[in-house]
């Protein structure tokens, strides 16, 4: 725990910052923008995530045990930026997540399984302007899981409009990454005292098991096989 951090949390829980908003019924994995311009160390966005990808990839395996969703984001632009906006006159880098470049893919190390969405996105925020909160509301989704990068860009603003859209929200600490210790450090502090429960990949994981045992990953699928099922019944029908 760096210096200023244990006087500050104490201050702040003092003024009634920090509670536990916890977890709800049916959690999905967020994964924010583990793409490969940002998990190349050579990409001018890039960082080694490489313990983040592998904490990531064990909660992969757990919501696909349990049947339940996962969410991959993704920066795309058009090839002359058109719709990057003063985004990318903030960060010039951006220019190389071009649509149909590799850097746009999603990293190889957690590659998405047919069925798992992926998010296109312009901007930090998962929510912005993309299709997520509507994917999540129509899977019965209450809670979100995030991991992802980097901590003080889009995973902040994923945090604070997974609040703002109601969802429990659940940063795993050892699954988020930065350019710098700094900026990481600060905004999970920052996370955890207003917008979500920063918690270690051993308690998410303790979460998703109990799910499981319960038997809960049976009916998340046999949720999924009906809403399915009935799609499929009224795109044959033409309704």
């Amino acid at each position: 725990m760096a210096d200023w951090e244990q006087s500050t949390r104490a201050d702040y829980e003092s003024k009634g910052f920090g509670n536990r908003s916890g977890y709800g019924a049916k959690p999905a994995l967020l994964v924010v923008d583990f793409i490969v311009g940002f998990t190349d160390p050579t990409s001018p966005l890039g960082g080694d995530f490489s313990k983040e990808l592998e904490v990531t990839a064990d909660l992969q395996a757990a919501f696909r045990k349990a049947g339940l969703p996962i969410v991959y984001t993704v920066i795309e632009y058009e090839q002359d930026m058109s719709d990057a906006g003063l985004f990318a006159k903030k960060v010039p880098s951006l220019g190389v997540l071009r649509k149909g470049s590799g850097m746009c893919g999603v990293d190889a190390r957690i590659a998405p399984q047919s069925g798992e969405h992926i998010v296109s996105k312009k901007y930090a925020s998962s929510f912005f302007g993309t299709d997520l909160d509507h994917y999540l509301r129509s899977r019965g989704v209450d809670t979100i899981i995030m991991t992802g990068c980097t901590t003080s860009g889009c995973i902040r603003a994923s945090a604070i409009d997974s609040l703002q859209n109601g969802y429990h929200t659940v940063v795993v600490r050892e699954g988020v990454g930065d350019r710098a210790q700094g900026p990481h450090e600060a905004n999970l502090f920052d996370i955890d005292a207003k917008y979500g429960d920063v918690v270690p990949v051993s308690e998410a994981l303790d979460y998703l098991r109990a799910l499981i045992t319960s038997g809960f990953g049976d009916q998340a699928r046999d949720d999924f096989d009906n809403w399915w099922n009935q799609g499929r019944g009224a795109r044959a029908s033409g309704s």
